[in-house]
């Protein structure tokens, strides 16, 4: 299920939503996966028009698309990536939650360990070369609007602003987030794991390092095609009962595993070599992507009577 709210970042599955094209797209693929050619049939859309409502539903998480060989040729398969869509709305009156955000730059990571395929951008020019991991260390890179790698890991301390009388009680961490394939390949699966002072909360896979048909929103002009454009926007949520991406649960991790007491709490984006799917990163901050946002951090506390 995808629980979104009023917040900008949701804008995308609005727009995904109010077309009924894709609505039908939807409704042909609760019946039975499909590949473009046979959707384009039923629909009698051409190729060129479906690719771009496809790519919107795939934006907006509603999707996923995968390539398989069948019958001699490659065929890019298209199935429902949720059941559901929950929808809150502001409500006058609504208690409203105790929290404290962190809007965390790309740049701002404290340490690393980084393979090629790999770099660094502002929003106005590379940082250094492609492929340098020595460049991860140039002052400029604190500028940086975009990072990607093949492989290792990126980490972010934020500091702990709760007082001893405020108890946590969820942490949210969002980021626009995609994997690192030479180029740009939107079906390039990779392991992404998360950690919060060095508790590994979960993992997902990425479906894909996307920017072989458009553009990112916000991603500069001077920003060359096929080159990552834009990422999916992922919401990781740790409470009472466990860690959660999207509202799916994918590990048992709880908040009080996390030893919230330390007066910094580190953040790691890694992809390491025993996963499946060596796929790399890229995340996107403010200035490019579709979501024109840094990594944000937020705890939910309550005060302790």
């Amino acid at each position: 299920m995808i629980k979104a709210n009023t917040q900008r970042k949701w804008l995308p599955l609005y727009e995904a939503l109010a077309s009924e094209v894709r609505l039908r797209i939807l409704e042909l693929l609760a019946e039975k996966t499909m590949n473009l050619k046979e959707i384009a049939g039923r629909l009698e859309l051409s190729s060129a028009i479906l690719t771009m409502h496809i790519r919107k539903l795939e934006v907006a998480g509603l999707i996923e698309t995968k390539m398989v060989r069948k019958e001699g040729g490659t065929h890019k398969i298209c199935s429902l990536a949720e059941t559901s869509v929950e929808i809150t709305l502001p409500q006058a009156g609504a208690e409203e939650r105790l929290f404290y955000e962190q809007n965390i730059p790309i740049g701002h990571y404290t340490s690393f360990e980084v393979q090629p395929t790999c770099g660094l951008a502002t929003r106005d020019k590379m940082i250094g070369q492609f492929d340098d991991p020595r460049y991860f260390l140039e002052p400029e890179r604190m500028s940086a609007a975009i990072l990607w790698f093949g492989k290792g890991y990126v980490e972010y301390k934020t500091p702990n602003y709760l007082h001893p009388s405020q108890v946590p009680e969820e942490l949210e961490i969002s980021m626009e987030i995609a994997s690192e394939a030479p180029g740009s390949n939107d079906q390039w699966p990779s392991d992404i794991r998360f950690y919060v002072n060095d508790i590994q909360l979960g993992e997902w896979t990425s479906p894909g390092d996307y920017g072989e048909t458009s553009r990112g929103r916000f991603t500069p002009d001077w920003w060359a095609m096929p080159l990552n454009q834009y990422g999916l926007w992922k919401v990781l949520r740790v409470n009472r009962t466990g860690t959660y991406m999207d509202g799916q649960q994918i590990s048992n991790v709880k908040i009080s595993d996390l030893q919230l007491e330390n007066n910094f709490w580190t953040l790691r984006f890694a992809v390491e070599e025993d996963a499946d799917h060596v796929g790399g990163l890229t995340l996107y901050g403010a200035g490019f992507g579709n979501y024109n946002q840094d990594i944000q951090f937020r705890v939910y506390y309550s005060q302790r009577r």
